[in-house]
């Protein structure tokens, strides 16, 4: 049975969290500030993730998101506060600390996720700016909607990129169309990006639930310790030359083969019937 539950930062909910299926779904829950990254949001978050983690139950997670907007970035609201007490040139006593937490904060958040041991799909409607996009940079796979639009913006508040923008774009989106989105501020629209890394797939704004939880589920249907490898595997073989690379894969195939789903994947290929995957 699908469950929803609200989870906690401060007096605000701020994540639900909500099974459907072996898939957990991870609600941003600020749509009255188009769900901008607070500390408590970011709390929640690693809560979530720590959550499906350890539950075998769950084969792949969904960061998606309530209202309007996927995100819009960094809570600027925060950011002011710890701007607040600046006097000329020189930051406020503490000031320089308190930037750098949030900026680490973030930064230790996303590489979560994009390190996570389970597929992470990301369910992008509306507008996903600043740190909104970076966070789907982190996501494995976006599905987004035909209204859905994807932006820099650090640029235009006077920002640099501190949660991997100008690092993990340029991969995903190639350096030409990342400088674009870094040095104008612009936001374009989903579809501009199909053929990219950064979305696979562009659904009707009415059918993003919907078709997000049928590729989770074919996702959840597969071996979740092939899911694992793969995944490491792909994160890790694109920083390295071509040869390591292959000998990775040759290593991880190898150690594969005395695995447990590997034994049912074959036999249920044999006896024609679907496999009971394990993980292990």
């Amino acid at each position: 049975m699908d469950e929803t539950e609200t989870s906690r930062g401060g007096e605000t909910a701020v994540l639900e969290t909500e099974r459907r299926g072996a898939a957990q779904w991870l609600w941003l829950n600020r749509p009255e500030v188009l769900n901008a990254l607070s500390p408590a949001l970011l709390d929640e978050l690693d809560r979530g993730l720590e959550a499906a983690a350890g539950d075998d139950g769950v084969r792949c997670v969904v960061i998606a998101a309530r209202g309007r907007a996927f995100c819009a970035g960094a809570d600027l609201q925060h950011v002011s506060g710890l701007l607040a007490g600046r006097n000329g040139s020189e930051p406020a006593p503490g000031l320089r600390g308190d930037q750098q937490e949030l900026l680490h904060r973030v930064a230790r958040t996303f590489n979560a996720i994009e390190q996570f041991p389970k597929p992470v799909l990301g369910a992008v409607q509306g507008i996903a700016v600043a740190g909104g996009l970076e966070l789907a940079l982190c996501c494995d796979i976006v599905v987004a909607t035909e209204s859905a639009s994807f932006g820099d913006g650090h640029g235009n508040f006077g920002l640099v990129p501190g949660g991997g923008g100008s690092i993990r774009l340029p991969r995903r989106v190639g350096h030409s169309m990342a400088k674009r989105l870094l040095f104008t501020g612009d936001r374009l629209p989903a579809r501009d990006f199909l053929g990219t890394d950064l979305v696979s797939e562009v659904t009707a704004d009415d059918a993003l639930v919907e078709s997000v939880d049928a590729l989770a589920q074919r996702i959840a249907d597969r071996s979740p310790l092939v899911q694992r490898l793969t995944k490491r595997l792909v994160n890790d073989g694109v920083q390295v030359p071509l040869d390591v690379a292959l000998r990775m894969e040759m290593h991880e195939c190898e150690l594969h083969e005395q695995s447990a789903d590997i034994q049912e994947g074959v036999s249920a290929f044999v006896e024609k019937r679907t496999p009971r995957f394990v993980g292990r």
